[in-house]
């Protein structure tokens, strides 16, 4: 993995139902002046006690993006 630990701002949403759950996915992102556009992910539910992080693995088709959810907050963790 290629760690870069920035934010970043969340342009568009995509939301995918399953099992009767709405579950809200990031579409595209803007990182270092670049729109990226997301074509299918996935997303993780990370819970420390009352505590929730959201991470998401998304991909453009070429490159997996790893992105994390905090406190209204998102995060470019890394490319792999």
């Amino acid at each position: 993995m290629s760690y870069i630990n920035e934010t970043i701002s969340v342009n568009a949403y995509y939301f995918f139902s399953s099992l009767g759950k709405l579950k809200t996915f990031p579409k595209q992102i803007e990182h270092n002046q670049r729109h990226l556009t997301f074509k299918d992910g996935i997303q993780y539910l990370v819970q420390q006690g009352q505590h929730a992080i959201r991470m998401f693995d998304m991909t453009d088709g070429q490159t997996t993006y790893r992105l994390r959810l905090e406190n209204n907050q998102w995060t470019l963790i890394g490319t792999y």
